[in-house]
């Protein structure tokens, strides 16, 4: 899907009765544009599922910033996940020494939209996706390609992403200008703060 049948598919939404989307999020910087283009057409819930971030202090900051940003936008629900490290470790254990970008980014993305996913199924939501790809450091195709097999392993409708197209990235920077949101340097993992404490 490209983002002209994107957008003529959200644009054949009828949102009078907007159907329901679980939203995974990373961050409040990274949600800022997702909560802004999809609020118009889709009853979302917020779902802060992030094992990955370290330290716990990030975590929870991170967490704070997102719901802060939130109550001054659309104050959407929130679900917060469990903070489960050793699910996060155990999930990249085979390329947890390979660098950023590698496969052990794509399993720690298959992890968390895995728990998206199921939440979204069994709380019966009309979809999930991610705002993991607004980041112009993650692979839309592999995020997508994880949605759709996620879609047929668990029944539930994947809403196909690539949020930085159209600006998003540099829209989502306005809105954190706008609503003062703290954007950290490193995308979350220890061995991501390792990197940008080593430039």
């Amino acid at each position: 899907m490209d983002k002209f049948e994107f957008q003529a598919f959200l644009d054949s939404i009828d949102t009078s009765h907007k159907p329901t989307l679980l939203l995974h999020v990373c961050c409040g910087p990274c949600s800022s544009y997702c909560m802004e283009y999809l609020n118009k057409y889709f009853d979302i819930t917020l779902y802060y599922y992030n094992p990955n971030i370290y330290p716990k202090a990030e975590y929870d900051k991170r967490a704070e910033e997102l719901t802060n940003l939130n109550s001054k936008m659309y104050n959407l629900p929130i679900v917060y996940g469990t903070y489960e490290t050793e699910k996060y470790y155990a999930a990249i254990r085979d390329h947890i020494d390979d660098p950023e970008g590698s496969l052990r980014c794509y399993d720690c993305m298959s992890l968390r939209m895995d728990e998206a996913a199921k939440y979204a199924r069994d709380h019966h939501f009309d979809y999930f996706t991610t705002t993991l790809s607004i980041s112009p450091h993650k692979n839309s195709k592999w995020i997508n390609e994880i949605g759709y097999s996620l879609q047929d392993k668990y029944g539930i409708k994947y809403l196909y992403s690539d949020f930085k197209k159209n600006n998003g990235y540099l829209r989502s920077i306005e809105l954190c200008k706008k609503y003062n949101v703290y954007r950290q340097d490193y995308c979350g993992c220890s061995m991501s703060m390792k990197r940008v404490n080593h430039e």
